[in-house]
């Protein structure tokens, strides 16, 4: 079994900058990736960055690029989304989830973001 917990979600003022965490714990996959998605009330779940457990780049959604990076703390098992100049069009909740070849993603709980204008 797998657990995600997302934390570091809150309001902030555009402009500003929140760091998201996800920790994973119980089963560990070898070829696994995390991934941040987001849902906008009234909005389909949308891609937001991913990265490779064992190493490789991260990959952007071209509307966070420059702005979001996604790292990881393999030794922690947590991956962290550095989110600076934040725009009101990035209010949303935010989840993490681990990508596992031939399985569904692991979920995790979700955490808001919201930023004010």
């Amino acid at each position: 079994q797998v657990q995600l917990v997302e934390s570091g979600g809150g309001l902030v003022q555009a402009g500003g900058s929140l760091r998201l965490s996800c920790a994973q714990s119980g089963r560990t996959f070898s070829s696994s990736a995390m991934k941040w998605f987001r849902q906008a009330p009234g909005k389909e779940r949308e891609f937001v960055a991913s990265i490779i457990w064992s190493g490789g780049s991260a990959v952007y959604a071209e509307s966070v690029k420059g702005r979001f990076t996604i790292s990881r703390d393999n030794a922690k098992n947590t991956v962290y989304l550095q989110m600076n100049n934040l725009k009101p069009e990035d209010t949303a909740v935010y989840y993490c989830a681990l990508g596992v070849p031939g399985s569904p993603y692991y979920w995790g709980q979700g955490t808001q973001v919201t930023v004010s204008s």
